[in-house]
Order: C-alpha cells, then structure tokens, then sequence
C-alpha cells in the first residue's frame, strides 16, 4: 500500500527529488556538526562522511519514491542502481562538495555550515540529471 503518490511527470518528479534532497540535507548537516562539534572530526572528512550518510538516505527514497515507478524488482537490479548511484551523485555530491567546501572554507574563510548549504545546492541539479538519466532509467532502457 502506498501513502505518498509515485511521481511520474518530470515537474513533479524534480518536486520529489528535491523534498527528497531537503530531507538529505537535513541528514546531511546534522551528520556534519555532531561530527565535527560532538566528535572532534576536521570538517573535510566529516564532509566526506556527511555527504554519505545523505547519499544512502536519498538512494532509499529515491528507490522507494521519485523513481520508484523505474524500479525492477530484483536484487541485482537494485545494486546496480545502488552502485551507479554512488558512482554518480557520490561523484558529484562527495567530490563537489569537498572541493567547494575547501574553497568557501579554506580560501574564504566562511563558517563550515553556511558554505556546506551553497556547497549542497549548487551539486543538486547535476544530481538530478544524473539520477533520472543514468541511475533511475526507464527499465526498458537499462536492459
């Protein structure tokens, strides 16, 4: 049984995602300052450790809603996308924003939160991209 609609449409596919990536980034940042306040970790691996800790949390509800009308049903299939995933937005969200964290951080001298939210944003519509077309395929086009 479904409570929340699968969305299907690319405008409504794009509200998921990002609703999707608001919670991640919830995920995201709290990971980032327990590890760095509570836990003493320099803010470039507890980045690195952050952007994971979203990663997973995104893929499940990118599997189980934005692209769930895309899913097959096998176990293969979804570590496939589970891999691709990482390969792809990992790329892109770990990569991305450890250097841009480097840059506003280091270079610019900001406060560690503020520069992860630009960081994150500015990573998200090659997310998208790389979501609906590499990871997420239709079915019949993964084949």
């Amino acid at each position: 049984m479904r409570f929340i609609p699968v969305p299907t449409s690319p405008l409504y596919r794009w509200i998921a995602f990002n609703f999707v990536g608001v919670m991640g980034f919830l995920v995201q940042m709290s990971t980032l300052f327990l590890l760095v306040h509570m836990a003493g970790v320099h803010y470039l691996p507890a980045t690195a450790l952050a952007v994971e800790t979203a990663l997973l949390h995104n893929f499940f509800w990118h599997e189980k809603w934005t692209w769930a009308d895309r899913a097959s049903a096998s176990r293969k299939g979804w570590f496939r996308r589970l891999v691709y995933f990482h390969l792809a937005n990992g790329l892109v969200s770990i990569v991305g924003n450890v250097l841009l964290m480097r840059f506003f951080v280091g270079t610019l001298e900001m406060h560690y939160l503020p520069a992860n939210m630009i960081a994150i944003a500015m990573c998200a519509v090659l997310n998208f991209l790389a979501g609906d077309r590499l990871v997420f395929r239709r079915i019949e086009e993964s084949s």
